[in-house]
């Protein structure tokens, strides 16, 4: 018998061992028969849950011990179990105890309704697995992310050969762009001797006052903190105000810190305005500043300018001249959870501010033809995210991509239009495909601080209320102190009958909770004055 040791260990290696390990089950594997069964069934699963949508509650109302509750034990089990049972378990708790952002009637965060071709692109990316961190371990899968950061510039009218790459999300571009814009203008050596130095001087950040928080997560991770910002006041529309930018930016000069990056929203979060881009990309030329433009959601309506059946603001023009834009793909091009993308005008930029050589790593990293991920961004493995993006651009391609934008930036308009001529409910903002209004019961004059305090309790347990009853998914969002309610349509599910349905569900649950909660002395105060 031969037997071997492991070193400093004296643990001998049986026949029986050598047997099992050349003719090795992991408990992992499947057989052909044993996936194609599961895998047929769990497609026939999923395909009746996407035609059923509809009939489905939007969300579920369960509390988060009753869904542990669901779960079991929480020991991890000392035996495995058959793969198919377990999917079937799965379907049981997911499908019946889940928030459905593709059901029709949800219109509350910027999450869109996935296309179904990403779903099966995302079975076949999990079974290549490439790591798409170097070319070397993902030839196919890199070139694919190479075309799809190319033609995601085309759509938006940002130059196609611009570098960029695939992230989890908004977040995650946003913060690369940012890191990107300080290795580029900072007057030092960043990198190696960080953000204090004896030469160094406080980098300076302008964004709006409606800016999403990653900024503040941007700030605090790469050495900035929160102080660095700039929050430059809105004007009536919610956009940035340039004049009071340009004074912010000579005060800041005059102290002797380095200004260095603008940040322009191209459709933010609460209401979908947009900052004048064109201005502020002058701005940022007349002052040698980084301009990027955070359009997670709104900078792939930028594709209407040319064309179309509707308008958009043409200020989205501004794009074309950033140094740098976030976009999301799981948002207007209605891929599944994760797929946000980072573009810098500049390639070499990137490779700047991330590109790291250790002596382990391989790869032909001289060759001008050769694209190694890990260079551009913070990872190094990266899964392929690519693919459910370029399937589903391939599927529709830009005019079903134009019609969808189109059509979900109508059905907000229309929203929009419903909501007005109701007494019951007062609108705020409409900008892109998001729409925002309250409830304001009949005998309740909106103004005094009583009445606005108790408007923003009523719509918050509105809102509440509505998104645990499952007939609709709102969020909200907060306008010069107003508390409203706030449908974003990214949607191509959604139709009109759904969006004609909404008011209708609003005024009755307002109305509900308006006759439960609303305070003696209001009730006495609207008495009185009738």
């Amino acid at each position: 018998m031969r037997s071997g040791k492991t070193k400093g260990k004296g643990v001998t290696i049986t026949m029986d061992k050598i047997k099992a390990l050349r003719y090795r089950i992991a408990p992992l594997e499947m057989s052909p028969s044993e996936f194609r069964r599961a895998g047929y069934h769990l497609v026939d699963q999923v395909a009746e849950l996407l035609c059923t949508l509809p009939e489905r509650p939007v969300a579920p109302n369960e509390s988060p011990t009753a869904l542990r509750d669901l779960l079991g034990t929480h020991s991890l089990p000392e035996q495995g179990r058959d793969a198919s049972s377990l999917l079937d378990e799965a379907v049981d708790l997911l499908f019946d105890h889940s928030v459905f952002n593709g059901h029709p009637r949800f219109m509350g965060f910027i999450t869109s309704s996935a296309a179904p071709i990403g779903a099966l692109s995302d079975l076949m990316a999990a079974a290549v697995n490439p790591n798409v961190g170097a070319s070397l371990l993902a030839p196919m899968a890199t070139e694919i992310e190479s075309q799809v950061i190319s033609w995601i510039a085309e759509l938006i009218g940002y130059p196609t050969g611009c570098g960029g790459l695939l992230v989890s999300g908004g977040n995650m571009a946003n913060c690369i762009c940012f890191l990107t814009a300080r290795k580029a203008k900072a007057d030092w050596d960043v990198r190696t001797v960080g953000m204090h130095t004896e030469t160094s001087r406080r980098l300076r950040v302008y964004t709006s006052l409606e800016t999403h928080t990653w900024i503040q997560k941007a700030a605090d991770m790469y050495g900035l903190g929160t102080e660095s910002i700039r929050w430059i006041p809105v004007d009536e529309a919610l956009r940035m105000d340039t004049s009071a930018l340009r004074i912010q930016i000579q005060a800041d000069l005059a102290e002797g810190d380095l200004p260095f990056l603008v940040v322009g929203t191209a459709g933010t979060v609460s209401t979908g305005a947009v900052d004048p881009l064109p201005e502020l990309a002058a701005i940022c030329r007349e002052y040698g500043l980084w301009f990027h433009v955070d359009g997670a959601y709104g900078a792939l309506a930028a594709m209407l300018l040319d064309g179309g059946d509707i308008e958009v603001p043409t200020i989205l023009r501004g794009i074309r001249e950033a140094d740098s834009v976030a976009v999301d793909p799981h948002k207007w091009l209605y891929a599944p959870l994760e797929a946000g993308c980072a573009l810098v005008r500049e390639p070499g930029l990137l490779r700047d501010a991330f590109s790291y050589h250790p002596a382990y790593y391989n790869f032909d990293e001289d060759s001008t033809a050769t694209i190694n991920y890990y260079e551009y961004g913070p990872q190094n493995s990266r899964g392929f995210r690519a693919l459910k993006v370029w399937l589903a651009l391939r599927q529709a391609g830009r005019e079903g991509y134009a019609g969808m934008i189109s059509d979900d930036i109508q059905l907000a308009q229309e929203l929009y239009r419903l909501v007005k001529i109701q007494p019951e409910l007062q609108v705020f903002t409409q900008s892109l495909s998001i729409t925002t209004f309250r409830y304001v019961p009949p005998d309740l004059t909106p103004g005094s601080r009583e009445s606005e305090h108790y408007l923003n309790v009523l719509n918050a347990e509105l809102l509440t209320r509505l998104q645990k009853s499952g007939e609709a998914f709102l969020s909200n969002a907060v306008i010069g102190g107003a508390f409203v309610l706030r449908a974003c349509i990214v949607n191509f599910r959604t139709m009109l009958e759904d969006i004609e349905a909404l008011p209708g569900i609003i005024i009755r649950i307002g109305s509900q909770v308006d006759t439960a909660i609303r305070p003696a002395e209001l009730k006495d105060e609207e008495r009185n004055t009738r």
